[in-house]
């Protein structure tokens, strides 16, 4: 049984070479085929995708894109959501580490991907957003497409559920919505931290309360 097993997985090795070979030969023959003058159409369609694409990245970053900032306001906010196609935002608090944490990994994708915007807002100097967007963990990352919502990513939960989580698994999982332009594997990184303690900050209208699910109770002070 297993002998007749093994020789079915390799026939349709075999199977799979031959095709593939047969695809090279068809594009090599098609090639060949071609004269000076079709060489140089696939030429110039090349040359105008590159000027494109070009232009396209220096639109971009003439809008802000390639580099993480902070806005100051909510009337900023507004702004950046219709003057940029696809934005990523990150609502944080300054006294929270966990906000550092994905300020760090922002900054690396905002250089990778022009093709979005990477800000970040203050929470609490935010209340009106922040009661808007349904805002209650921090840190929680929006993204926006054509200025509606488009994805949500609160706390490191689906990172991981580590502190220690990777660029590229941020990137993976705002690459699932669409909210850049991802084309890695379609399975997620594998975590490479240990799990963390269930440690986040949440806002409740104005006030916040920090919750430990290693420690019993919880504290609350003014934001």
């Amino acid at each position: 049984m297993a002998a007749n097993m093994e020789q079915v997985v390799a026939k349709q090795v075999v199977q799979v070479a031959e095709a593939m070979e047969a695809e090279l030969d068809r594009e090599i023959e098609k090639l060949d085929k071609m004269d000076d003058d079709d060489l140089e159409t696939i030429r110039q369609k090349r040359l105008q995708q590159l000027k494109k694409e070009t232009d396209q990245r220096r639109e971009w970053m003439q809008k802000g894109h390639g580099e993480y900032k902070e806005i100051a306001s909510e009337k900023e906010f507004f702004g950046e959501t219709k003057n940029s196609p696809r934005l990523v935002i990150h609502f944080y608090r300054p006294t929270t580490q966990r906000c550092d944490i994905v300020d760090k990994h922002l900054k690396i994708l905002a250089q990778k991907h022009l093709e979005a915007k990477f800000v970040k807002l203050n929470a609490e100097k935010s209340p009106f957003l922040t009661e808007r967007l349904n805002i209650r963990v921090i840190p929680t990352i929006l993204t926006f497409k054509d200025s509606v919502t488009n994805d949500r990513i609160t706390g490191f939960d689906e990172l991981g559920g580590t502190d220690d989580f990777s660029t590229e698994m941020l990137e993976w999982r705002l690459g699932k919505r669409g909210s850049i332009n991802y084309k890695g594997p379609a399975e997620p990184p594998a975590s490479s931290g240990a799990a963390r303690k269930k440690h986040i900050t949440v806002l409740k209208g104005s006030r916040r309360a920090i919750r430990d699910s290693d420690s019993e109770g919880s504290e609350e002070d003014d934001l």
